[in-house]
């Protein structure tokens, strides 16, 4: 259909609903050129980003710091139950050990702990 109305007008002439639907996107590009213009650039050197890293990211390195610990706990504690031969003891603690030390990585990787907590109060490194 619109290609017959074009056909009928020669084809140099716009019908008067595209002229006016033409008009209204050049006025939005020269507007939204004046809000990009008018705003901060995003690749500012002096500036931190304006957002943190994707919620995604930050739940997949949260959860791979609890698993690595619960995981290494428990492959530690498989080890010893098979060297010493005392079968379900060292993979019972190791694992309880491993999931405090995923608890405490994701604590500290989450911000919520400082990374030195153990170090004495007034001890400067």
């Amino acid at each position: 259909m619109a290609d017959d109305a074009r056909e009928k007008g020669g084809g140099e002439q716009l019908p008067a609903d595209e002229a006016a639907l033409s008009a209204r996107f050049k006025r939005l590009g020269e507007r939204l050129g004046r809000v990009h213009a008018d705003g901060p650039s995003e690749s500012s050197p002096g500036q931190p980003p304006a957002a943190d890293p994707s919620a995604i990211a930050r739940g997949f390195r949260l959860s791979t710091e609890f698993v690595a610990g619960v995981v290494v706990g428990a492959a530690i504690g498989w080890l010893l139950d098979r060297w010493l031969g005392t079968s379900p003891w060292g993979m019972i603690v190791f694992l309880l050990l491993g999931f405090a030390a995923g608890v405490l990585n994701v604590m500290r990787a989450a911000g919520v702990v400082a990374s030195n907590t153990l170090d004495p109060p007034g001890s400067k490194q």
